[in-house]
């Protein structure tokens, strides 16, 4: 008898739930920069600070969402990307408040 703990499909569940979080992050990265392109140096200074968001992300999700190796953050992906979501939004709330004015 085995006394191995069978993991079943949780490391497939995972790697699709980093992906799906990879992909929002790039979706809504097009679309801010996407409206943010309108040539003032407002919206290219949102566009690149949404733009580096989007780089550290990727390099953080990249290794759990392929399953090429652990993270290298040691533990503390789930908290970085937590910070790096709360500043997207805060990125998407200046384009907003910046359009309206």
């Amino acid at each position: 008898m085995s006394t191995g703990r069978d993991p079943g499909l949780q490391p497939e569940r995972t790697r699709l739930a980093w992906r799906r979080t990879l992909l929002t992050v790039t979706v809504v990265t097009v679309l801010a920069v996407r409206l943010a392109s309108t040539g003032d140096p407002t919206g290219a200074l949102i566009a690149g600070g949404t733009v580096l968001v989007w780089g550290a992300l990727l390099v953080l999700c990249w290794p759990r969402g392929t399953g090429t190796g652990p993270a290298r953050t040691g533990g503390r992906t789930l908290p970085l990307v937590t910070v790096g979501t709360v500043v997207l939004a805060l990125l998407g709330v200046l384009l907003v408040l910046r359009g309206l004015g």
